[in-house]
């Protein structure tokens, strides 16, 4: 797989698009990413995240509570694409964290969005279209991603009207006819990514919200084009290139203004705060001997 940037050549705070084939490649670019830009974004392919064993112990260790879910899909593409996808965002969620991928749990939110519980300290996101996978990671805030065939028709079926803002549709009607696709493609994965972000999927309508022209800052729009976000928020779509198909792929980070969380392992999610004050309790009230009494017994 290469991966090559979308047309807009804006300097923007994320790293390029990861490859994975196996449970424990490229665990060190992934903590990078994180290091470097609070984000890591990572692409596999179906065909080698698919379970060998659909029925394994190791398949059903990983998936967790996931595993009913998992058993519960009758359509055998479906059920394998499923249990691929969250093998891949285990894996990568776990070499961030530098865990083990089977003591990671996914929850899902009231909209469905995917979080891991007691890991709250790094937000995930994922997507899968064909043979690929895409997963995203961030210590920043949120962040949702979304991928799409570059390829795909969308103007020739009519779905402008029901993807695009007012403004978008001018945008998009004045472009020649050979870029109308790419540039819906482009919109839609953006919004869809933008809607995984903030947790509402499809319940956010996308004719009410909407992005302007490739090659300048991407921030998210009102339906009259003018601007409804500020820095808080950083967009980046990516054109990827997977066996000779071309994949368009789009992540939006949301900064909660916390800054970059250097240190994202599991071994240190308890809060600084939390531990001056049980230092201090011990120092302070009560002594070392009556603690070593409590924690034995």
């Amino acid at each position: 797989m290469t991966t090559t940037p979308g047309s807009s050549h804006l300097p923007q705070p994320l790293g390029d698009p990861i490859a994975s084939t196996a449970p424990e490649s490229n665990g060190a670019e992934v903590r990078k990413d994180l290091r470097t830009h609070g984000t890591a974004l990572v692409h596999g392919r179906f065909t080698d995240w698919r379970p060998r064993d659909p029925d394994g112990a190791e398949l059903r260790a990983v998936l967790g509570r996931d595993w009913a879910r998992y058993r519960d899909i009758t359509h055998e593409d479906m059920r394998g694409r499923y249990a691929a996808s969250r093998r891949l965002l285990k894996y990568a969620a776990a070499a961030a964290l530098r865990a083990d991928a089977r003591d990671l749990e996914l929850m899902y939110g009231p909209t469905g969005r995917p979080y891991l519980r007691g890991c709250d300290q790094i937000d995930i996101s994922l997507s899968h279209t064909d043979d690929l996978l895409l997963v995203g990671l961030t210590t920043r805030g949120l962040i949702g991603v979304d991928a799409e065939r570059a390829d795909r028709r969308i103007y020739s079926r009519g779905l402008d009207r029901q993807i695009c803002t007012p403004h978008e549709r001018l945008m998009v009607s004045g472009l020649p006819v050979a870029e109308r696709d790419p540039c819906l493609v482009r919109l839609w994965t953006l919004k869809e990514a933008y809607s995984k972000a903030i947790g509402q999927g499809l319940q956010f309508r996308f004719t009410e919200f909407g992005f302007g022209a490739d090659g300048r800052p991407t921030q998210v729009h009102r339906p009259d084009g003018t601007p409804g976000s500020g820095d808080e928020w950083t967009f980046r779509t990516y054109l990827l290139d997977s066996d000779g198909l071309e994949f368009c792929i789009s992540t939006a980070v949301y900064d909660a203004g916390l800054g970059r969380t250097l240190d994202a392992e599991i071994t240190t999610m308890l809060d600084a705060d939390a531990v001056a004050a049980l230092n201090e309790a011990l120092e302070g009230e009560w002594s070392h001997d009556y603690w070593s009494q409590v924690l034995h017994h």
